[in-house]
């Protein structure tokens, strides 16, 4: 397993599969990339399935434990389930999705070999739903999520992007996955240094203060130290898990990431808040893979309290080490 220079192993890595989707999230920054989502027809620099199983082979050298498939929507690649079925078999599978495509796909999809998914839902109220997404896919998710549970996809995990839009919904989401066996839900905390729009950000602390009052149990993951929140219903017959990705001015989680990223275009990403760090695989032969994918882990840096350090005004700003390196990228 490789390691970088901070002493953090990569054992997972996300691959996009494309960048295009059929929702228009008003949140999305496109796994850090920004806006460069384009038509429904399949791109020409999308990495072929070919591409994407050889690179899979070639972490798996590496005791790389798991795959996440992102996009975009990766469902509108009708490869995938072939993607899954040649992924190696030491390693989990999971999948990030709206959700829209698994009424019809979730059982193939299981049968491949695919293990877990998250599903992207903001609001359970269609109106609501539509403002944020842009789509009025709302009962085709929610379909999609008992085809995925029917199939065997469990848990569930509901992806929740906590912004302006969507704080007000924290209490009926998390009342929603307590009454329901199978879902959990995650609590995705809004990005604006990716997203813009800084005025629709909401303190994320105040949503921990508020599980915290709320929760049985507490508990803590390894990976990027992420606090597990563990909350019955108002009836006590139920019990849901919420957990909260919180990377914003975190050196905690960055000093905790163990993953790295591949763009649908075949360029690795060590850190998503980066794209002044991305390598091409060359021609994405056996070898060139694997060279870059060490140089890649070997040039990690945790973005928030290395990447980026604190003034002595206490503001983030770029670390001098790398001015002259991202000058040149």
């Amino acid at each position: 397993m490789l390691t970088d220079e901070f002493g953090r192993e990569v054992t997972g890595v996300r691959v996009s599969l494309t960048d295009r989707c059929n929702f228009d999230c008003v949140y999305c920054h496109n796994e850090g990339l920004g806006d460069t989502r384009g038509p429904m027809e399949p791109a020409d620099n999308e990495m072929s399935t070919d591409d994407v199983v050889r690179f899979l082979e070639v972490v798996a050298e590496f005791d790389v434990e798991a795959v996440k498939f992102t996009g975009g929507e990766p469902l509108l690649r009708q490869d995938i389930e072939e993607i899954i079925a040649r992924t190696p078999d030491e390693m989990e599978v999971s999948l990030t999705t709206n959700g829209s495509f698994l009424p019809d796909r979730a059982e193939s999809l299981a049968d491949a070999g695919l293990e877990r998914v998250n599903v992207s839902q903001d609001a359970l109220d269609p109106a609501d739903f539509a403002e944020i997404t842009k789509s009025g896919a709302y009962e085709k998710v929610i379909e999609g999520v008992e085809a995925a549970l029917s199939a065997g996809l469990d848990p569930v995990k509901l992806n929740m992007v906590v912004f302006e839009h969507t704080a007000g919904y924290v209490p009926e989401m998390v009342d929603h996955v307590a009454e329901n066996d199978g879902l959990q839900l995650q609590l995705i905390e809004y990005m604006p240094e990716l997203t813009g729009k800084p005025e629709w950000n909401i303190e994320i602390e105040r949503v921990h203060g508020w599980l915290a009052e709320q929760a049985d149990e507490i508990e803590h993951r390894e990976m990027h130290d992420r606090k597990r929140y563990w909350v019955s219903n108002d009836g006590g017959e139920g019990r849901g898990m919420v957990e909260i990705v919180d990377p914003v001015e975190n050196p905690t989680f960055c000093a905790n990431c163990h993953r790295v990223r591949v763009t649908h275009e075949g360029y690795l990403k060590g850190c998503l808040n980066r794209n002044d760090d991305l390598k091409p695989m060359g021609e994405m032969t056996t070898s060139e893979i694997r060279e870059a994918f060490r140089d890649v882990v070997a040039n990690r840096v945790p973005y928030y309290g290395e990447y980026m350090i604190r003034n002595d005004e206490g503001e983030w700003e770029l670390n001098e080490k790398y001015i002259e390196e991202y000058a040149e990228a």
